[in-house]
């Protein structure tokens, strides 16, 4: 799983709470594990590659957008943004 830089910006923020660090990793996880096709996440109708999931129960944290790179080698995915609610 690769991020872009302003993910990891993110994650290296002193304020970000534990309970959202640690969503965004589980859901990297999960993106992993699936690659990509992640069970509810939704995908975009002009660019299907183009995958959100919310984060933390019931999406109460936000949402977390992905794309999958399935014609790289290797196919990956990307967490491209992070919007906390």
């Amino acid at each position: 799983m690769r991020t872009r830089p302003e993910v990891d910006a993110l994650l290296g923020e002193a304020w970000l709470p534990g309970e959202v660090f640690g969503a965004i990793i589980a859901a990297t996880v999960q993106i992993n594990m699936t690659r990509g096709m992640v069970e509810g996440s939704t995908a975009s109708t002009k660019w299907p590659q183009q995958r959100r999931i919310s984060l933390g129960r019931d999406g109460s944290l936000g949402v977390a957008e992905y794309v999958i790179v399935a014609d790289a080698n290797p196919p990956h995915c990307v967490l491209t943004g992070v919007q906390l609610y």
